[in-house]
């Protein structure tokens, strides 16, 4: 898929709801509303914090917005409810995910993992070419297991606790691994959304990921350049003194490379193509395991006890998988490194999700995506006209639908029929859904790509977009090839 590697409604399920009675305009005023209120409440009240409850209900705010103009163009309130349970149910795999995933970092936190990988990645990873080499590893497990969302989840919050380390912001570092992330996603045959893409504009597979080259690597060299450059420009002095840190993890914790046999065993599994909410548990339960046996004394803290016994063992590793937890180090830096909110942590991403699903719903059920998809389709006279219309429509989607699945399939079954009356082949329209639909979902901070990476990289949207730069440079470069007709794909009549 995008990201999470969930399966999806199956395409052919996906109905796109369309209203005679609603013009573009009045589909237009519940996008308006929601940019407006949204950027007062981030802008000018806010700030970094809005994440924390407030632009949930904005959500909710332009999701009745949504529902007003949908009264004024006869649509029943049944009808808006069964759409948005429709897609609050399609996130059901991503929910699960989600808590499964704070589960898991808390019981990887205080069984060494994580500490373990930022121990020996400080000894590894030099601050010059740490973003670089971030970025490449990111790819590699991507591309292996097919999912972002697994690979942010696994090796980039560890990549992130080194970045801080080295005195590399935490931005930097997240947009790094999401580069990578996105790339080895979209590269994958094992990902939903690179099966989803070509099957919704009528091509195949391995053609589809094999005419995304020509795009793709472009834009990860051109990414991977700005990221050496900004490693040469870090205000860094040889190597940094990093003893005190590595001293620090020493004494806290029982460091050992065997520690790293629990998320190979994740990796793994999901490269079999285990389900990766199953992959997670399995992941989450051998973390408890391993902290039992590697840091008895860890699991007796986080338990509140003075000795590990079989009660304060269960209460420890319950408590690392739910709520917070963290482990003490003389170092001040890691402390706040090494803390762990558990499953706790992740229902103020799950909450705006949720909301992000209602707006999505009612917005849907209204007949509003249809009608600006179809608006935008209208303006596409020529054929760099037709990619920018797709575009457009992509990234609208990831705005007002708040789901990467939508960014796809709406625009893939608007724009198909496009795509052949210009002779255009399905590839240049499952290309142009990858490039614009999947990889900018997580740049909405609101969307479930976005909520979630920020969620689970411990990162806000706009710490990171900017360094992003595979995931916004890759519509660009797009629009950029089709602009000098590079590479477009004939239809070949058979």
């Amino acid at each position: 898929m995008e990201s999470q590697n969930i399966t999806p409604r199956e395409p052919q399920d996906e109905h796109i709801i369309e209203n005679k009675e609603l013009n573009i305009w009045e589909a237009l005023i519940p996008v308006f509303a929601l940019i407006g209120m949204l950027f007062y409440n981030v802008f000018f009240v806010y700030g970094d914090d809005a994440l924390s409850g407030s632009n949930q209900f904005i959500l909710l705010m332009g999701a009745a917005v949504a529902a007003i103009v949908g009264f004024f163009n006869k649509v029943s309130y049944k009808q808006m409810m069964e759409e948005v349970a429709e897609n609050v149910k399609s996130t059901t795999g991503a929910l699960l995910i989600l808590l499964m995933v704070g589960a898991l970092a808390g019981t990887w936190l205080i069984s060494g993992i994580i500490p373990s990988m930022i121990y020996y990645g400080l000894q590894m990873l030099n601050p010059t070419i740490f973003l670089a080499a971030s970025v490449i590893i990111c790819a590699i497990i991507s591309i292996a297991t097919g999912s972002s969302w697994t690979t942010s989840a696994t090796v980039g919050i560890a990549l992130v606790g080194i970045g801080n380390t080295l005195g590399i912001s935490a931005g930097m570092t997240a947009g790094a691994v999401l580069s990578g992330a996105y790339f080895g996603d979209k590269m994958s045959p094992l990902s939903d959304t690179t099966n989803l893409a070509p099957t919704m504009a009528g091509g195949e597979l391995f053609d589809h990921i094999k005419y995304m080259t020509i795009t793709t690597i472009p834009t990860i060299l051109i990414t991977l350049l700005v990221f050496i450059i900004i490693g040469f420009t870090l205000d860094t002095t040889g190597a940094p003194d990093i003893s005190n840190q590595l001293t620090a993890i020493d004494v806290a914790f029982n460091v050992s490379p065997w520690l790293f046999i629990v998320p190979a065993v994740v990796i793994f599994m999901i490269v079999r193509k285990t389900q990766p909410l199953l992959a997670l548990l399995v992941g989450t339960l051998l973390g408890g395991v391993v902290a039992i046996i590697a840091q008895p004394d860890i699991v007796a803290k986080v338990a509140g006890a003075e000795s590990l016994t079989f009660d304060s063992a269960y209460k420890g590793i319950m408590n690392a998988m739910t709520v917070n937890s963290s482990v003490e180090t003389s170092s001040a830096e890691l402390n706040d490194l090494f803390t762990a909110k558990g499953m706790s942590g992740m229902l103020g991403t799950i909450w705006l999700i949720i909301c992000a699903m209602v707006f999505g719903g009612v917005m849907d059920a209204i007949g509003a995506l249809a009608r600006i998809s179809k608006a935008l389709l209208s303006l596409a006279s020529s054929v760099f006209g037709l990619f920018a219309s797709t575009v457009a429509s992509c990234l609208a989607l990831n705005v007002t639908a708040s789901d990467q699945y939508l960014a796809i399939v709406v625009p893939g079954k608007m724009f198909k029929q496009a795509y052949e009356d210009k002779g255009l082949a399905p590839e240049n329209l499952s290309r142009t859904l990858e490039d614009s639909g999947t990889v900018t979902s997580v740049l909405i901070p609101w969307n479930t790509c976005g909520a979630y990476q920020s969620g689970v990289l411990g990162v806000g949207v706009g710490e990171y977009f900017f360094f992003a730069i595979f995931n916004w440079l890759s519509p660009i470069t797009t629009l950029i090839f089709a602009a000098f007709n590079i590479k477009i794909k004939q239809l070949v009549k058979k």
